[in-house]
């Protein structure tokens, strides 16, 4: 018998309120024997990712909420360990949605088998400039918001798994000036040291608008929007004529049921031609081939920089999730190590 543990969602957080430690369980289980077509994977790394606190709440969206008392999901990479399927052999790296615990049984077709990484590489890189982080930062700056030579940039929460690509996917394609916005001193300062940022500012120094002003006197050209609230109502302040802004999320006000910010300034986008997109990017998995060569090649190339929070052990998930929200120094993509019996190849 195989045994494992797991993250279950023990109760929801309370309407208007923040998720807390004890809204999770971390539960032990034994596993079934695999059927035929079914394969036993060890998780090596999970994802935690902002989304995840909306589906936390009973309420439509665009995904279905966390169940009460089952083991939430997210983005894992592991690596199989017993196959009663030919196509996923014993030792092979599979992407999947099965976060959250450290082995689970599943039919082989709800599976990714995954490439190996580029050299040096860790397989984590599919939860984070590889997956769909990465993925939503260049379908941000290539369809939703295009960025064109010599655009202004702004990115708020750019020192995140999404923001810290999308800034240095838009020199790329032709912007003169690229700013960013996060929250601690130590955020700020990866944006311009690690992440190629022209500048950067802390959102709790001061008004967003104010150093907007001062960064981008001229105006802004795109907006890729991570956090909604007072930095959107500041963007569209500060866009120029026929601006774009890609509505990614809105961390600062979309998770817990707060009012948040007004944005009592949407009247602006009319005079000035703006176009506001919101997206979510798995409308546009038919362009991720697309992505995985240029974004994979540029990163083997040493062209895209990259850094990761990892925590150590299942233990550490809630804790690691909810810091996402606290404004702490998590730079990059947050994973979870899972301290397997093996580590797959690159790490």
């Amino acid at each position: 018998m195989t045994t494992s543990r797991e993250i279950r969602l023990a109760r929801r957080p309370e309407p208007g309120s923040d998720a807390t430690v004890e809204c999770f369980d971390i539960v032990d289980v034994t596993l079934p024997e695999p059927a035929d077509g079914e394969v036993v994977v060890e998780n090596h790394f999970f994802s935690v990712d902002p989304y995840m606190r909306g589906r936390m709440n009973d309420v439509r969206s665009y995904v279905p909420p966390f169940a009460v008392g089952e083991p939430l999901q997210g983005g894992a990479v592991g690596v199989v360990v017993a196959s009663r399927d030919p196509k996923l052999p014993e030792g092979t790296v599979v992407l999947s949605m099965f976060g959250w615990r450290e082995r689970y049984v599943a039919p082989g077709s709800a599976l990714q088998p995954l490439p190996p990484p580029p050299p040096g590489v860790s397989p984590s890189a599919y939860l984070g400039v590889l997956g769909v982080p990465g993925f939503t930062a260049w379908i941000g700056v290539t369809l939703i918001a295009p960025v064109a030579d010599g655009d202004v940039v702004f990115v708020s929460a750019a020192a995140g798994a999404v923001g810290s690509i999308a800034g240095q996917l838009a020199p790329l394609r032709g912007a003169s000036l690229v700013i960013g916005s996060a929250g601690s001193p130590a955020k700020v300062a990866s944006l311009t040291d690690e992440f190629g940022y022209d500048a950067g500012f802390s959102h709790r120094d001061g008004k967003p608008g104010d150093h907007l002003a001062r960064l981008a006197p001229k105006g802004v050209d795109v907006y890729f929007d991570n956090v909604g609230g007072e930095q959107l109502r500041a963007a569209i302040d500060a866009m120029r004529a026929f601006g774009r802004i890609a509505l990614c999320g809105s961390i600062s006000t979309g998770y817990h049921g707060g009012a948040g910010t007004a944005i009592d300034n949407l009247g602006l986008a009319v005079g000035k031609r703006l176009t506001l997109r919101g997206f979510i990017v798995s409308d546009h998995f038919d362009q991720q081939p697309e992505f995985l060569a240029e974004v994979g090649g540029l990163l083997a190339e040493g062209k895209i920089a990259t850094r990761e929070t990892v925590h150590e052990s299942l233990d550490s998930a809630p804790d690691a999730f909810l810091g996402l929200f606290a404004g702490g120094d998590q730079i990059g993509k947050v994973v979870i190590s899972c301290g397997g019996t093996g580590r797959p190849a690159g790490r």
